[in-house]
């Protein structure tokens, strides 16, 4: 499981489902997760995908500042290393989301691979992951509007 950093604040439940039937590969959400970047708090739902407890890709759906990790998340000890932008025309938390669990259903091996994951991705079973974008989809339902109650307890700058 992605390690929880001192100073974040985490709001709501956390969900975790397996992606294979090994269950060593796993995909996670924190239905908002808030952080401070360079003076300022921003912050939304997190998602991702570890192998084996090791945390590999993550989307971050923040708004403005929401951005993915991809490649292996910040492998060799090489801090923003992998980030990566949403595209230029995913800029609402929403969207993200909608935009990263699409990611998750369709590439999940794809990108495992990419970060020298192979038997992970080969590991991964079809009906379980559609199955776990299904739930962590209803899950971020579940959970209401704790991004927007984030923002107007001051835990999040809009």
């Amino acid at each position: 499981m992605a390690t929880k950093r001192d100073g974040e604040k985490y709001l709501g439940h956390e969900l975790h489902v397996p992606l294979s039937q090994d269950g060593q590969v796993m995909a996670y959400v924190w239905p908002v997760r808030a952080l401070n970047v360079r003076g300022s708090w921003c912050g939304g739902p997190t998602i991702g995908i570890d192998v084996g407890n090791e945390e590999i890709i993550r989307f971050d759906c923040h708004d403005r500042p929401g951005h993915w990790h991809g490649g292996g998340y910040d492998k060799g000890g090489s801090p923003g290393a992998s980030h990566r932008d949403f595209p230029k025309d995913i800029v609402a938390v929403a969207d993200q989301v909608d935009w990263s669990l699409q990611q998750v259903s369709e590439r999940t091996s794809e990108l495992l691979a990419e970060a020298d994951h192979g038997e992970a991705a080969e590991a991964v079973d079809a009906a379980m992951l559609q199955e776990a974008v299904g739930l962590i989809r209803n899950h971020l339902k579940q959970q209401g509007h704790l991004r927007d109650e984030a923002i107007s307890a001051g835990i999040i700058e809009a």
